[in-house]
């Protein structure tokens, strides 16, 4: 395969471009829509109890209240008869907009669960109708339109999920934009100095653009055809950029390296393709099985992320293992125009003594290298050991948020708000007399402020000697129960009243579904700890067979596992420490919470994938010297010297890319990109610099083992390097006796 790849960029390499050209002009014409395609939420399992009783509730009582406007009077008071009569004219605007349903205000029913403590604000409570694209277009409209100063009486704000989800859609956006206006430039001062030439440095950024826009262009086919998270537009695009730039710096510098030995530009194509392009090839499925474990979990949030993540990794590869052999063919020894004036002339194409000397200090003491290194990891991880999880509300929006403001008024000024409260729907008919000795059983558990339902409201285990029946809460064939608390929401008691809700014995021949924000965070750990066990055994079980395959070892697969996971809890257990604990918080502009769990389970199967994308870069040039005779410590001290400073370069455009949206507003986002970031980095220097060979050194021969008949099944099956010679056969790394560096090649 590798052999017609070559063959086609040396002849027809010009109508590849052409062909290219023309393939990024459609992929931007049809991702210009992509935005239009995409959906907020996903974090919730579709088939737990909570999202199926929303379902009953939208479909038999016209939805849960999803926005909460919250209204204060110039005049102070919110029961005055000038801000009853703005109140009441307020409401009947709702109630005749198709795009609300379930209007309830403290202007028609005088309750004073809707009306703040001190009297000066009033809640009025909706649904905004739509599936959840339609309720993001909905809500933002109904926010301009009624939101702000209504009829110069009233001012209005909007707070509840419809609310929190209009924020995040805008700030997706933004961010995204001011992201990859840090990250592009960073990456081209970045190139410059790694290549120091014009003409090299660009090369990386035409694969990085074609995947980019290749990522834009599958989530519109991807959203046309089923659910895609609007947050997919930053994993894509920090994906595609920074992997076409890791996949073309790989490619650029094989043949640069090859150009700089004496091969001629033909030849050193067809030696790049098959050492570099085959090594891309690998890598981009260690990638790509990370990712695609996200599948095995039903919320769609993490499933957009798998196949689109998956997508975005083999257009990467795509473009670079066709494009990149035809604009080598093409700009030949060109390819090192544009020479910087800080850029010296090459004194060896792979020469890198400082990763050269490195590896060969490890490799005479391993245990003392490694050690320190292993105590730093395992200490960075220990914050692990007290982790917890939730799910996004509107804490992870900055504190100047319209929705979040709107919450914390909320929950201190209001007792016990509908917004959170916990949502019953049962799907049968039931009798007066089972259903209102169930809402009193509901009434007497600790935390619970008040029950609501058809047949009137209950307290303490009683029926409250206030509050009419509410009936819109019955129908002949279904009833709806709101369960109001006290408690934090999603705090440790919350989710234990969902689990005794849950418990209580319900009517004769009922099946309740307990549903509300609360329901929704215990049913989401619940399906994320029933899915990993299968997305990790999916992982390791992926991770192995494909290494085996490249390295015809047993012992490599698990070497790299190993030390893969223990980089990834160091970085695990320092975003713990910083954004469940709080530290730097005041620097990041966030606020601490628990873990999100979807955010948490994406950043491990990337930053694991990516673990491995480097895992190959520096295995394949050891195998390589390996396969040509070189003894263990020889072959991981040159092979760490030729790919060193690649790996370190490529790491440091990567983890620009990932780092860029440290500056999100979106706490979840920051700690996606600064975790995947600091992942990037922890592997491609602690790991791939010390731990890699220490490992080795330990290992010995042992290293390369595999029994007699997998060695015969790589022999047959394996993909090890291989294809022509190289005009040269790379040399050992030496230190030169001065201190002159090589800015040219890597």
């Amino acid at each position: 395969m590798f052999e017609r790849i070559a063959e086609l960029a040396i002849r027809r390499s010009r109508l590849v471009l052409v062909v290219a050209v023309l393939a990024v002009a459609l992929m931007g014409a049809v991702g210009a829509g992509a935005f239009d395609k995409l959906k907020g939420g996903g974090f919730d399992d579709p088939a737990s109890p909570s999202t199926r009783a929303a379902e009953v509730i939208d479909e038999k009582f016209g939805g849960e209240t999803n926005l909460v406007l919250l209204v204060r009077s110039p005049d102070g008071r919110i029961d005055t008869p000038a801000a009853r009569a703005s109140g009441q004219a307020l409401v009947a605007d709702l109630k005749k907009d198709e795009r609300l349903s379930n209007v309830v205000s403290f202007w028609e029913t005088d309750s004073p669960d809707l009306r703040s403590e001190d009297g000066r604000e009033a809640m009025v409570l909706t649904h905004v109708r739509g599936d959840t694209t339609e309720q993001r277009e909905n809500s933002v409209e109904v926010l301009d339109t009624y939101t702000g100063t209504y009829k110069n009486t009233l001012t209005v704000q909007a707070g509840g999920g419809a609310a929190v989800g209009a924020e995040l859609s805008n700030q997706v956006v933004e961010d995204l934009i001011l992201a990859e206006a840090i990250a592009i430039p960073l990456t081209l001062v970045l190139l410059l100095i790694v290549f120091g030439s014009v003409v090299a440095a660009l090369l990386p950024l035409v694969i990085a653009i074609i995947a980019v826009m290749g990522s834009f262009a599958q989530l519109f086919l991807f959203g046309s055809v089923t659910d895609v998270a609007e947050t997919a537009t930053n994993l894509t695009t920090a994906l595609g950029l920074g992997l076409g730039i890791d996949y073309a710096l790989l490619m650029v510098s094989r043949f640069r390296e090859q150009l700089a030995a004496g091969a001629s530009v033909d030849d050193a194509v067809r030696r790049t393709v098959h050492t570099a392009g085959r090594t891309i090839a690998f890598s981009a499925a260690t990638v790509a099985a990370a990712l695609a474990a996200l599948l095995v979990f039903p919320h769609y949030f993490l499933r957009s992320m798998g196949f689109t993540g998956v997508g975005v990794v083999a257009i990467a590869a795509f473009s670079t293992l066709f494009v990149m052999p035809a604009l080598l063919k093409v700009l030949g020894h060109r390819v090192n125009s544009g020479r910087l004036p800080w850029a010296k002339r090459r004194r060896s194409a792979a020469r890198t003594p400082l990763w050269g000397r490195l590896a060969r200090t490890v490799m005479r003491r391993p245990v003392l290298t490694a050690l320190p290194v292993l105590a730093v990891l395992l200490f960075a991880a220990a914050p692990l050991l007290d982790i917890t999880f939730g799910t996004p509300d509107e804490r992870v929006l900055t504190e100047n948020a319209e929705s979040r403001q709107v919450s914390q008024v909320l929950r201190e000024k209001f007792g016990g708000s509908e917004d959170s409260a916990l949502h019953i729907a049962i799907d049968q008919p039931v009798d007066k007399a089972p259903l209102a000795s169930y809402a009193g059983r509901l009434s007497a558990l600790k935390g619970v402020e008040r029950v609501e339902t058809s047949t009137g409201v209950y307290t303490a285990g009683q029926s409250a000697a206030t509050g009419p029946a509410n009936s819109a809460l019955g129908r002949p064939d279904a009833q709806r129960i709101s369960v109001v608390s006290s408690l934090t929401p999603k705090s440790e008691a919350a989710e234990s009243l969902v689990k005794q809700v849950r418990s209580v014995t319900p009517p004769p021949g009922a099946h309740p579904l307990v549903g509300g924000n609360d329901a929704v965070l215990v049913d989401a750990k619940e399906s994320i700890a029933d899915k990993l066990p299968l997305a990790v055994a999916l992982i390791v079980l992926t991770t192995f067979l494909l290494l085996f395959l490249f390295t015809g070892s047993i012992v490599q697969p698990l070497r790299a596992l190993l030390l893969n996971l223990i980089s990834l809890a160091a970085t695990l257990g320092v975003m713990t420490w910083i954004f469940q604990d709080g530290n730097l918080s005041s620097l990041l502009g966030f606020t601490a919470q628990p873990m999100e769990m979807t955010m948490t389970v994406l950043m491990f199967c990337i930053a694991f994938g990516l673990s491995m994308d480097y895992e190959v870069f520096v295995t394949s040039r050891i195998k390589e010297l390996h396969d040509h005779g070189a003894d263990n410590e020889t072959a991981v001290v040159n092979g760490l010297g030729h790919t060193g400073r690649i790996v370190s370069a490529a790491a440091f455009l990567l983890a620009v890319s990932f780092f860029a949206f440290g500056t999100a507003k979106i706490s979840f986002m920051q700690m996606f990109g600064l975790g995947s970031g600091l992942a990037v980095l922890l592997d491609a220097i602690a790991v791939r610099g010390v731990l890699v060979p220490a490992a080795m050194r330990l290992l010995g021969r042992t290293a390369w083992y595999a029994p007699g008949f997998l060695r015969r099944l790589h022999t047959r099956y394996g993909l090890s390097e291989g294809g022509p010679e190289p005009t040269s056969a790379p040399g050992p790394v030496t230190v030169p006796p001065t201190h002159m560096k090589d800015s040219t090649g890597v």
